[in-house]
């Protein structure tokens, strides 16, 4: 027996909501992706040169890299002012602002289960 119209439009349903929580993992999981999102949501803004000390380990490249992911995903606000030498500040969005609650959940998630 086939399945319901009823039964496709939920499987449907489900199906994009999957791909759009793998989407966003693609930027999350990556590595320094959310510490970075940690240490800028503890700031009101930050340079470049602040996210990196936070970050032992973490080379200018890959910084570089996430920060313009993050940008692009609308996670994170670039601001450059017109001085020389150019000064830069990150900050996070409204829609990263959201994520905090989330985040914070899943680290309390973890702890338990790293006991």
């Amino acid at each position: 027996m086939g399945f319901s119209y009823q039964e496709e439009k939920q499987k449907s349903k489900e199906k994009i909501k999957k791909c759009k929580v793998e989407d966003i993992w693609q930027i999350l999981g990556k590595r320094w992706a959310l510490s970075t999102l940690k240490n800028l949501s503890t700031h009101k803004s930050m340079r470049f040169s602040e996210i990196k000390k936070q970050q032992p380990g973490l080379s200018s490249t890959v910084l570089s890299s996430r920060l313009f992911e993050l940008e692009k995903e609308g996670l994170i606000q670039k601001k450059i002012y017109p001085e020389i030498p150019p000064k830069v500040e990150y900050k996070l969005t409204k829609r990263a602002k959201e994520l905090e609650s989330i985040l914070e959940d899943l680290g309390k998630w973890a702890d338990r289960w790293n006991q």
